[in-house]
């Protein structure tokens, strides 16, 4: 068969539809949840829980208590700015949610 070109390989193929489709900032914003812990680090890390992400980029975000809440408050422009970094999914705010860890 001349001329033809063998098929991209799944990988590269699935890496362009989502560039193609618009979904990889959507994707990479679904990423902060996993990357929570390892950005904020163990100390952040131990009182709260990442949950998901809004459709208007919003993260939600579990913290075991009031004064924690009032802390990583003062701290959101450096945990967004460490959170979005070379991401083309980019959260626009944190919403912090007062609550037991261990609920869903």
């Amino acid at each position: 068969m001349t001329g033809d070109t063998a098929p991209a390989p799944l990988g590269q193929a699935l890496e362009q539809w989502l560039d193609r489709s618009g979904l990889r900032p959507r994707l990479e914003l679904a990423e902060m949840i996993d990357a929570w812990p390892e950005v904020v680090g163990p100390q952040i890390a131990a009182v709260t829980r990442a949950l998901g992400v809004t459709d208007d980029a919003t993260l939600l975000v579990r913290v075991s208590s009031p004064a924690w809440a009032t802390e990583l408050g003062l701290m959101t422009p450096r945990i967004l700015a460490r959170l979005n970094g070379s991401r083309s999914g980019r959260a626009n705010r944190i919403r912090w949610m007062v609550g037991p860890l261990d609920q869903p």
